[in-house]
């Protein structure tokens, strides 16, 4: 059995209730990064003990926010003697524009996974991107680095489109299967 450990700052809820969500579809544990950037008593070891590790963070100004760049500079100790070589990584980002320049976010996950001598999990799927596709629809966002996520600036997490949290429950799903593929 494998064991996927999702990490995430959320700074107003919306990136929490997606990282619920892919933790449910990796039976995955979470572990949040505090409003100072800091981690849990004994989160480090989790990491450690981790098969795959998804990092989650929402998009601000283009890039995520300095509380997860803290723990990303932080985790420097673990990539000077390779603790986490050859694990299964995987990432998403959430922010209030259907693009939200999203994307600077992931290739900065994507890259501090690469750092650590990891193994990066696609999305894996189609975009809905038909004229009949609907933000319920999995994978409106045309993601394919990692999860996309939206949610309106003007309400709470609860409102984030029912397509999006499929979508992030897939993408969980897609990389503890990856990690417990790599682990036979």
């Amino acid at each position: 059995m494998t064991k996927t450990v999702v990490l995430y700052f959320s700074g107003y809820g919306h990136t929490k209730r997606v990282a619920e969500e892919v933790a449910a579809g990796a039976s995955a544990e979470l572990i949040a990064i505090d409003a100072e950037g800091n981690l849990p008593e004994g989160a480090w070891e989790t990491l450690a003990a981790a098969d795959a590790i998804i990092f989650g963070a929402p998009t601000y100004m283009g890039n995520a926010p300095w509380q997860f760049k803290k723990f990303a500079d932080a985790s420097s100790k673990v990539w000077g003697t390779r603790g986490w070589q050859d694990k299964v990584f995987g990432g998403f980002s959430n922010s209030a524009s259907l693009n939200g320049d999203k994307a600077g976010t992931l290739i900065f996950l994507q890259t501090l996974a690469s750092q650590h001598g990891g193994i990066w999990v696609s999305l894996g799927m189609l975009p809905s991107n038909t004229l009949a596709a609907t933000r319920n629809d999995v994978n409106n966002l045309g993601g394919s680095v990692g999860l996309l996520t939206q949610s309106p600036s003007d309400q709470g997490a609860d409102q984030i489109p029912s397509g999006d949290l499929e979508t992030a429950r897939l993408y969980g799903a897609r990389v503890a299967s990856v990690a417990a593929r790599l682990a036979h």
